[in-house]
């Protein structure tokens, strides 16, 4: 590992699940997730009536921490780099002092117990770098098995933070009595949730709040089940994945009137939450009807990603910041990992910009596309870090697998597809991941890839040798401009080679005009 690189392992001792997660910090590169695992031992199994931690329930915490201690040294991880937050279950424990005193004679790992204020706003720290805040406030919430924490945030900061004792775990050893659990259990379970988020959805209602994140495992096996019922790829990366309020009503109609027994051969529903999934699917239910929300977004970060944001920010270089642009950063950081050439692609991406606003009355496609054919254009390249040969099909393969941060699934295979098609084949519904796309989308990685084969033919000797174009449009043909540094005999000859798909698909032909050069 090299001298530069910052590594830290974060472990939260949840209800449910004892999680931790490595990762690495490198300057330009950014953060870069190097293991996670994951142990449900549901530490908080019996504890939440009894507030005491079971003698079994202690030592298969102490034993999984042993084993995470472990996986953290092999990845290079000093012990003092270490971290780890307990929550609810243990937060509530009147012997949680006993399992921490035994933890540290044990394993040397010193447990911090946090309060649930601070819980959620670790989690807002978490989700806010894995998911893009707008102007307007959203609702994060995180559903552990103890507690559930609300936030309500923008991208200029946090106007709530509260911890409710509503966690699945708790609810269901509290409220669910029979399997399938029965009308009478629902009703208790979906007044005393209601009753929990006053505060918070008269918060949200003053606000406007109009779309919710959610954290936690019981909102990814939400998305994972849905995923399978309507017959979507269930292994794609789940940040930025859009639950709509249609699709979880379906989901909920169908999962809650079944037993346990045949809970069990739900396809992404995890074994060990055959039971909790029932109050998950109420409060989830009751969060979208009480807080009148459209949609709920999943984040795949959360309290531990935020634990270790908020450590490098004490701890590293500098470069975590407090308003991120993750979206951008996440794409810059995906470039430096690939060792990428980065004036190339810049380069690249300016012209593409510019020709995206000069043609923009006859592509007719709007600024969120604009965005999306920048990013593209700055990773199309990054496929030649694993061969030359066949690099802008690696682009696309590396994009779509790199969970880039603050992109839903559909942007990330739009920006995939238009940096597939800068060279070589024009798209085709042949393709796999083209077929993949909505109508509209395919429109637009016509488009969009159209004016990036343009652009990367009009920077094919890596010089940065064209300053500026200016594209004029006439009845027949579309007149470019083009001034340059030198002779830009070169970029012209690729351009040439590389505008047939861009004249096919504005219905125009394209003339180069290389007059003017300095």
């Amino acid at each position: 590992m090299a001298t530069d690189a910052l590594r830290v392992a974060a472990i939260d001792l949840g209800t449910n699940s004892f999680h931790m997660v490595i990762v690495e910090e490198r300057p330009r590169k950014g953060i870069v997730e190097v293991d996670r695992v994951k142990d449900m031992i549901c530490i908080g199994r019996g504890s939440i009536s009894t507030k005491l931690l079971g003698e079994e329930a202690m030592q298969a915490g102490i034993a999984a921490l042993k084993h995470f201690l472990v996986l953290a040294r092999q990845h290079g991880v000093a012990p003092e780099r270490v971290i780890a937050f307990a929550t609810s279950a243990i937060r509530e424990a009147r012997n949680q002092g006993e399992f921490i005193r035994r933890v540290r004679d044990e394993t040397g790992l010193q447990i911090r117990v946090i309060s649930g204020k601070e819980e959620a706003e670790f989690i807002y720290y978490g989700v806010r770098n894995a998911v893009r805040l707008g102007n307007s406030p959203d609702l994060i919430f995180d559903i552990g098995g103890g507690s559930v924490e609300f936030v309500i945030a923008d991208r200029f900061g946090v106007k709530l933070l509260e911890s409710r004792k509503i966690g699945v775990a708790r609810m269901f050893e509290r409220f669910v009595t029979t399997d399938p659990v029965r009308e009478h259990d629902i009703k208790l379970l979906e007044q005393f949730f209601a009753s929990e988020m006053v505060s918070a959805a008269g918060k949200a209602s003053e606000l406007g709040v109009k779309r919710g994140i959610a954290s936690s495992g019981t909102a990814e096996n939400i998305a994972r089940m849905i995923r399978s019922f309507n017959g979507e790829e269930n292994d794609a990366p789940l940040n930025n994945t859009h639950i709509t309020r249609e699709d979880f009503s379906r989901l909920y109609r169908e999962v809650l009137p079944l037993r346990s027994s045949e809970r069990k051969r739900l396809t992404g529903l995890d074994e060990k939450r055959v039971d909790l999934i029932v109050p998950g699917l109420i409060l989830f239910d009751i969060i979208f009807r009480i807080f009148d929300l459209g949609e709920i977004v999943i984040s795949g970060s959360a309290l531990r990603e935020g634990m270790v944001l908020h450590y490098l920010q004490q701890h590293g270089d500098g470069t975590t910041h407090d308003e991120p642009d993750i979206r951008r950063e996440s794409v810059y950081e995906l470039g430096f990992r690939c060792n990428w050439n980065r004036s190339h692609s810049e380069q690249v991406a300016m012209l593409c910009l510019r020709l995206f606003d000069q043609l923009q009355t006859l592509h007719g496609l709007d600024g969120r596309y604009r965005e999306l054919l920048e990013y593209a254009a700055l990773l199309h390249n990054i496929g030649t870090f694993i061969s030359i040969s066949s690099h802008h099909k690696h682009s696309q393969y590396i994009i779509m697998n790199a969970e880039l941060r603050g992109f839903t699934p559909a942007e990330t295979l739009l920006i995939g597809n238009v940096a597939r098609y800068h060279r070589k084949s024009p798209p085709s519904e042949k393709h796999a991941q083209y077929a993949l796309l909505k109508p509209a989308a395919r429109k637009a990685v016509d488009v969009l890839s159209g004016i990036l084969r343009v652009a990367n033919g009009l920077e094919r000797g890596h010089r940065q040798n064209i300053i500026s174009i200016n594209a004029s449009i006439g009845s027949g043909e579309i007149s470019i401009g083009l001034r340059s540094r030198y002779e830009p005999d070169i970029e012209v000859w690729a351009a040439e080679l590389m505008k047939s798909w861009l004249e096919e698909v504005l219905q125009k032909s394209i003339v180069f005009d290389s007059a003017f050069y300095e």
